[in-house]
């Protein structure tokens, strides 16, 4: 009996070093001393629901036993049992305000956990009033505190959020989360769970409504492994994912890539390094043009446990991840990272930056500096104590999905949905949707797609129509001019112009284009040749739509072309003449300054002639004033 009573006292003593301190205990009771000293031995196995009802057993013996308190307290904290373990921590304070400093950072972070701001802060400005503090937690107190002034008025502030269940449709009685969709909201792409096992499904909309969910692809989808937190390129060709233990890959979750193919996808295949390493990589999304991919990593190099980074694609693969920065990585977690495809609005979710506790989503967006500006708290109620992750936009930006496993579902987590607040989306988008095919069979086509911002002169798209259906889609934001150039080898390539500068609502584009065969007496109209009014000189903006000119004449060189320009039918026949065969000779001009021999050459002004529309609008009159050029020799 000695000795079992001498390992107690020995257990109790080892408790008391732990705690920093060399004291008496608050009790003398034996029966509770035993308790606690049981209590700690169960804690050194792990067992700790047997510690709590030792722990629990002791205060019962005597209620004023401060060091049972502490301990208990501890351990419900550690269990995530925040509301005891609060009511443990706010005894110890009452029987004896100056046991422990700690005591105060504790209380502080649990209540700031439930919610309980104002009590959270004045514990944790309490705390910074002890002396001797280390760095590391005077750091992690001030953290909190920010937390907690943020969270006060985020409260007295709240924001519009409705969230909406997407229904049977898409959620069962299993997990479903992480949706993302495609830029025309045809195709919801997530994540389900069933048996521990995380696979793909999707739903396709007909009619406004979302059709069942099915299984997405067994290419894709594995018994084996879990396939998950995804990224789906706006046209639905490409699907970015995070695969783990793989036997191909790199680390614990390296990130895969598979093209869809018909009805069904590719095998996928891993990025490899340098995006891939041993560490653990996941949750990527990719830009609209699918040069830039964002992902989330612990790889080295970064400023917390988890940062997001981004990596570029050339003509030589994947570039050297780069880390965000500080604009938007903390010294703490950074996740779920979701980039709009305006390419300048970012979302994600951090436990770094202030927020309401847990994990907080943020929007942040890209300066005139080409810099992430600070990040901004999406606010509560989309925020909550506990953690927000996986938020995705439509490309329209007026709605979000994210799922959630507290609004009373269908089961588990399901997704929702919800308007998102003006001030919070991102910048207005439309999208080109179209198909190409034979102008004489009106077959399918695959051919090269390319989009370029016309005043930078750099492509912001480029990829092919498919195969099957010669179907294509590309996003395209508002505020800049583009042109589109569609082009397959051995037929007259298709030229198109959308300028969205002043751009207010978000109307899609939906073409046909029958590409025509190289044959005598078909024409082209070069919609992105630009001249001011009344004037010859080509304007820069041009300079993209001639290079494609110049381009075709070297793919075919025993093509001979005339030269055409045209003009609206204001002002008199003559001067209208004059200025369209002006225009014209200015291509001309071009072409041969720049290597096409002018004997393959011809140039023409047409005047008001041969109209395309009917000259009663100021919109048909701007069809009618342009430049073409036709086939007249192969």
């Amino acid at each position: 009996m000695r000795k079992t009573w001498f390992l107690y006292i020995l257990l109790l003593a080892l408790y008391a070093n732990a705690f920093g301190q060399q004291r008496q205990y608050s009790t003398t009771d034996r029966e509770a001393i035993k308790q606690f000293a049981l209590a700690n031995q169960s804690l050194d196995e792990h067992l700790y629901d047997g510690a709590i009802s030792q722990l629990e057993q002791a205060i019962k013996a005597d209620p004023k036993f401060v060091e049972a308190h502490a301990q208990l307290a501890d351990v419900l904290r550690m269990r995530r049992v925040y509301k005891p373990a609060i009511m443990h921590f706010l005894k110890v304070i009452e029987l004896d305000p100056e046991y422990n400093r700690a005591v105060y950072l504790k209380i502080g972070d649990c209540e700031l956990t439930a919610a309980m701001y104002e009590p959270a802060l004045h514990h944790l400005e309490k705390y910074l009033t002890y002396p001797n503090i280390t760095p590391q937690n005077i750091a992690y107190a001030q953290k909190l505190i920010a937390d907690c002034k943020f969270s006060i008025q985020a409260l007295k502030q709240p924001v519009s959020f409705v969230p909406v269940n997407m229904g049977p449709e898409i959620n069962t009685a299993a997990d479903e989360y992480l949706p993302v969709a495609t830029a025309d909201e045809s195709t919801l792409i997530f994540t389900r769970k069933i048996d521990n096992n995380e696979d793909f499904y999707k739903s396709v909309k007909l009619n406004n409504n979302w059709q069942k969910a099915g299984y997405l692809s067994n290419i894709i989808n594995t018994s084996a492994y879990n396939e998950g937190a995804q990224s789906i390129s706006q046209d639905g060709k490409y699907l970015f994912f995070t695969g783990c233990n793989r036997p191909d890959g790199l680390g614990r979750c390296d990130i895969y890539i598979a093209q869809k193919k018909g009805n069904d996808w590719a095998k996928p295949f891993s990025l490899s390094a340098p995006v891939n390493t041993s560490g653990w990589e996941a949750q990527p999304s990719i830009s609209a043009d699918g040069r830039t991919l964002y992902f989330v990593s612990n790889r080295k190099g970064g400023y917390g446990g988890y940062d997001i980074w981004k990596s570029t694609l050339s003509d030589k693969g994947w570039s050297e991840p780069e880390n965000m920065g500080p604009q938007i990585n903390t010294a703490y977690d950074e996740q779920s990272p979701f980039i709009h495809p305006d390419d300048s609005t970012f979302y994600f979710s951090s436990n770094g930056w202030p927020g309401m506790g847990g994990k907080d989503l943020f929007v942040s967006r890209l300066g005139k500096d080409g810099k992430w500006q600070k990040p901004e708290n999406l606010g509560y109620p989309i925020n909550s104590s506990g953690d927000e992750n996986g938020l995705t936009l439509t490309a329209n930006g007026s709605f979000a999905f994210f799922s959630s496993n507290n609004l009373k579902g269908f089961g588990g987590y399901d997704i929702y949905t919800f308007e998102l607040p003006p001030n919070l989306r991102p910048n207005i988008v439309t999208y080109v949707k179209g198909t190409v095919a034979d102008k004489k069979t009106k077959q399918p086509l695959e051919a090269a797609v390319e989009i370029i911002d016309l005043q930078k002169n750099i492509p912001v798209y480029q990829d092919y129509s498919s195969t099957d259906l010669g179907e294509f889609l590309a996003t395209l934001s508002a505020g800049k001019n583009y042109g589109l150039n569609i082009s397959r080898e051995g037929y007259l390539f298709y030229s198109d112009n959308f300028s969205l500068i002043g751009l207010k609502d978000k109307k899609a584009f939906d073409l046909s284009v029958l590409l025509a065969p190289i044959e005598v007496g078909n024409k082209v109209i070069l919609r992105n040749i630009f001249f001011d009014t009344n004037k010859f000189e080509l304007r820069a903006e041009s300079k993209a739509e001639l290079q494609k000119l110049i381009e075709f004449l070297q793919l075919n060189p025993t093509v001979k072309i005339e030269i055409s320009g045209y003009t609206d039918d204001v002002g008199n026949t003559e001067t209208n003449i004059a200025l369209s065969e002006k225009r014209a000779n200015s291509v001309y001009q071009y072409l041969s300054a720049n290597g096409i021999l002018a004997t393959r050459l011809v140039y023409k002004g047409y005047g008001e002639a041969q109209p395309i529309a009917p000259n009663t609008s100021d919109e048909n009159r701007a069809l009618n004033r342009r430049t073409e050029f036709m086939i007249i020799a192969k």
